[in-house]
């Protein structure tokens, strides 16, 4: 895989739209998504754009053109097919995964920029800890020095965004030796926390939140509680 040129994105020229954020929590990955996919069919135009954090107990998932050839050898993760695009990731504790549940019609912006984005605020948040990060031509994501820190799966419906990102902060990589990480044998995975920033999710969080509400010009609005929809 060769390095992706970058992404010129610009600065969005007008005020920030509102985005509620919603820190999840540790939860399990199925009623995450289902709760998601409800959410994005019910919302309307004047639904307000919102931000999950979450911390997804073990799982492996396979996404819409996923093969099941690179799941080598899961066993007592379960495997899920979902409806993000890509092939098979895993989700874990001291990952922090975002769903931007987002109308990109607001933001004038298509799916490749969107991507461009996305992987942007992940690169900023890695150089606070002067960690220098890049793009893969062909393979969404960020990387250091050859290796994966964040995965990105994402779908968009009517416009509108979800799934999203996982970012390894200080977990166990062993599950990614049981795949073949995003379809690519022998893809060697990292973490903020082995690239020598921190291993804490809370120091991170607040950093990523603050380059992704950057990146789209957004006016962060932390919320208490779950989300109204599905939970």
């Amino acid at each position: 895989m060769e390095a992706g040129p970058a992404c010129e994105v610009a600065s969005p020229a007008r005020a920030p739209l509102p985005a509620r954020v919603f820190d999840l929590g540790r939860q399990p990955y199925e009623p995450v998504w289902r709760a998601m996919q409800r959410f994005t069919d019910a919302r309307g135009e004047d639904t307000v754009d919102e931000l999950w954090l979450v911390e997804h107990e073990p799982v492996f998932t396979l996404g819409q053109a996923g093969k099941p050839e690179h799941v080598l050898a899961p066993g007592d993760i379960p495997v899920l097919n979902v409806d993000r695009g890509g092939q098979v990731t895993y989700h874990g504790p001291g990952q922090i995964v975002l769903y931007p549940l987002l109308d990109l019609r607001r933001f004038g912006i298509g799916v490749r920029e969107y991507v461009c984005r996305i992987e942007q605020a992940i690169i900023d948040t890695l150089d606070e800890w002067n960690i220098g990060a890049e793009r893969r031509e062909g393979a969404p994501g960020v990387y250091v020095a050859g290796a994966k820190v964040a995965a990105l799966g994402i779908r968009v419906r009517r416009g509108c965004t979800f799934h999203g990102l996982a970012f390894n902060i200080g977990m166990d990589l062993e599950p990614f030796h049981r795949i073949n990480p995003c379809g690519y044998q022998g893809l060697q995975v990292t973490s903020l926390q082995d690239l020598g920033g921190p291993s804490g999710m809370e120091a991170v969080k607040p950093v990523l939140l603050d380059h992704v509400a950057r990146q789209f010009g957004l006016a962060l609005q932390p919320q208490a509680g779950l989300p109204g929809i599905g939970f």
